[in-house]
């Protein structure tokens, strides 16, 4: 059975913390449970942690920007936080640049940067 990634809401944010390896279909999962709850829930920010990820390929790096992509066209902005050095010198080793993809050191810093943002759009 394929696991799912927990989305947990706080207020107009959802935040995804993967704890789990990432193999195709838990994913493909993530995608679809996560642009159905930005609607549901009227989501106007994704806060994505990958505190846990260490190792990050190609595959990551494109689901990241994918799954920006998916909540941009939903009127959700994309926070990625907690990315270790490590994982961020492979992504630029990839030729990575997560296009569309805002960054913070942490989630408490990532949820301030997506209330900056929408404080702007109210």
């Amino acid at each position: 059975m394929t696991e799912r990634v927990p989305i947990l809401r706080i207020g107009e944010v959802l935040l995804v913390s993967i704890q789990v390896d990432l193999d195709d279909q838990t994913v493909m999962n993530l995608q679809e449970d996560l642009a159905e709850q930005i609607v549901a829930r009227s989501a106007r920010g994704v806060v994505i942690d990958i505190t846990a990820v260490e190792i990050v390929d190609s595959f990551v790096g494109r689901m990241l920007a994918t799954i920006a992509a998916i909540s941009r066209m939903l009127d959700a902005e994309t926070v990625v936080v907690g990315m270790r050095p490590a994982v961020a010198i492979t992504l630029v080793e990839l030729g990575l640049s997560l296009g569309g993809v805002r960054t913070a050191l942490d989630l408490e810093k990532g949820l301030a940067l997506l209330g900056r943002s929408n404080a702007g759009r109210a």
